[in-house]
């Protein structure tokens, strides 16, 4: 089976990930907050570190596949090259309209899938299009450093745009307009891979309400939860209830919708909350006292649903919910309230877990690694200086395909 996740801690047995490349190199001060950045990675340490993560995945036994030779793979075929090009400068913009003609011919004159594949994630400037383009004023402004064709540098947080849910996928409509064409790839993936074409998909990238997978979590074989956030809406959640309700080849009968505070900090659910163990989750302390839970059950009528609040703290909803003796909330920063702060901004509660108990966490969140260890969990950690300038930590940078 290609696709199986129903859960956050069973053995990780294979893995999608896609290392950083030029499109970093392409970010600019002026550009940052609008392509989501608060500051400019160095692109080669960041792919040190990148590196590092994916060999310990593979210590561990998992194997590491990467989005950008999954699309390559799929684009070797000459016509869906034609219609992913054509796709893809689409959706580009303005300025990709404008000269819609002179991209598509310069991005299919790359023979190369992989590197196709790479320039479209990189993006494309006015400088490469010279000689292809005709535009008085821009010619006047000598604007060479424009671009026509956005980079897409958050593409290495690959939890975001397509997210695993039993035996099926949702490919997302992203929160910002900047990472839609993300879900391009994934589209592609599993519309036409011939290992992933037949999966089934819980929710489409044209629908009009926002979700991303940074929200989205494999609790067990019944249960998810979603976190209500900054980037997933209520209405994109009831979509995606109502679909895994109607397949039948789905076992998902819960969803636990989690309100979290709609700001920057804490943008995804796995920012904040986190499956280390059976019955072990890390927390940030301040989402705590604001934290609302809701149940979400498929009603008598078709298509239609029941939706409870549910009261009490949080660890007891998870007891009851999952069907566990004691949930223990392991808090990040510990007790102290700065150094937590400081610790889940730089995503100290984003862990990866590849087994129950063992997981990967960056290494720049000491008072939070150490306090894992307290609680029995194996921490293995990944340098960190560049790749959390991103806002994203090992869960994030990760897909996973199987789980056993």
């Amino acid at each position: 089976m290609q696709i199986h996740v129903t859960s956050e801690i069973k053995k990780l047995k294979k893995v999608l990930l896609h290392r950083p490349d030029a499109e970093l190199e392409r970010l600019v001060p002026r550009e940052l907050e609008r392509l989501l950045f608060d500051d400019i990675p160095y692109l080669k340490t960041a792919q040190a570190e990148h590196d590092t993560f994916a060999e310990i995945l593979r210590k561990e036994g998992v194997e590491v596949v990467y989005l950008e030779d999954l699309v390559a793979e799929v684009l070797a075929d000459a016509d869906l090259r034609k219609g992913f090009v054509r796709q893809f400068v689409g959706e580009g913009g303005a300025a990709a309209l404008k000269f819609r003609e002179q991209l598509t011919e310069y991005l299919l004159s790359i023979r190369d899938p992989k590197e196709l594949v790479l320039k479209t994630m990189a993006g494309v400037s006015v400088r490469e299009l010279k000689g292809m383009i005709h535009s008085p004023l821009v010619d006047l402004l000598q604007s060479d450093s424009r671009f026509l064709l956005d980079p897409i540098p958050n593409l290495y947080f690959t939890r975001d745009p397509f997210a695993t849910i039993g035996n099926g996928v949702g490919i997302h409509h992203m929160y910002s307009a900047t990472r839609q064409r993300e879900t391009i790839y994934g589209a592609y993936v599993f519309g036409h891979h011939p290992d992933y074409a037949n999966t089934p998909q819980y929710y489409h990238r044209g629908n009009p309400y926002s979700i991303e997978g940074g929200d989205i979590l494999n609790l067990d074989e019944k249960t998810i939860a979603v976190g209500i956030s900054q980037r997933t809406t209520p209405e994109a959640i009831e979509l995606l209830a109502t679909n895994l309700f109607a397949d039948k080849t789905s076992s998902v009968e819960k969803i636990l919708a989690l309100y979290i505070p709609g700001v920057r900090a804490f943008m995804h659910l796995d920012t904040v909350f986190t499956q280390v163990d059976v019955n072990k989750f890390t927390v940030h302390p301040g989402i705590l006292g604001s934290l609302r839970v809701f149940r979400i059950t498929g009603g008598k009528a078709a298509h239609s649903l029941r939706v409870k609040e549910l009261e009490g703290k949080p660890e007891r909803i998870l007891e009851k919910e999952l069907s566990i003796d004691k949930v223990t909330l392991i808090k990040c920063g510990g007790t102290d309230r700065i150094v937590s702060e400081r610790e889940q901004w730089n995503d100290g509660s984003n862990t990866l877990c590849v087994k129950p108990g063992t997981v990967i966490v960056y290494d720049r969140n000491d008072v939070t690694n150490e306090i894992l260890r307290e609680n029995g969990i194996r921490v293995l950690t990944m340098p960190s200086s560049e790749l959390s300038r991103g806002r994203g930590g090992p869960r994030c940078m990760s897909m996973p395909l199987v789980r056993a």
